[in-house]
């Protein structure tokens, strides 16, 4: 017997198809933005957008952009942009794949989705949020259907 996937299946996988791809649109969007910020004064940046919002810089959240700015000018861009594009690629061809039903993408989704469950799960236990929350659930979803979906392919080639 083939293994051939129900319509709402394969609705599913395109689904997530796409949600893949477009994490790889916004990881090189990222880094376009890094790029962008190379070779110019961020702190300075911060500084003027605080002073533009007539902002208190020693208030919480300017001061957390003032920090982010000095952390971001030391940080070598040119590593997290090759990083975002790594991140990219190998978004696009889970994504490809899943488009394609083919098993190995499947084998993709659940092995890096599975990877980010315990640093969701850590986040969300220090920051309680809906998003969070929402952002597990979504991701345990997607690895159970994905672990779902290679035990059925298994199942059907032993029928």
């Amino acid at each position: 017997m083939i293994f051939t996937p129900r319509s709402e299946t394969k609705a599913a996988l395109r689904a997530i198809a796409i949600f893949e791809a477009a994490k790889g649109i916004a990881a090189i969007a990222a880094g376009v933005g890094l790029l962008s910020l190379a070779h110019r004064d961020l702190r300075a940046m911060a500084y003027a957008l605080i002073g533009h919002f007539h902002l208190d810089p020693d208030a919480h959240y300017p001061k957390i952009l003032l920090d982010d700015a000095t952390w971001l000018a030391n940080a070598d861009i040119r590593q997290a942009v090759l990083l975002a594009l790594v991140y990219a690629t190998i978004r696009f061809t889970e994504g490809y794949g899943l488009w394609k039903d083919r098993a190995w993408a499947e084998w993709l989704a659940a092995l890096s989705g599975g990877v980010y469950l315990p640093l969701e799960i850590r986040h969300l236990a220090q920051h309680v949020s809906v998003i969070n929350a929402a952002v597990l659930l979504f991701n345990v979803a997607v690895v159970v259907f994905m672990v779902y979906r290679l035990w059925q392919r298994r199942h059907s080639r032993q029928s």
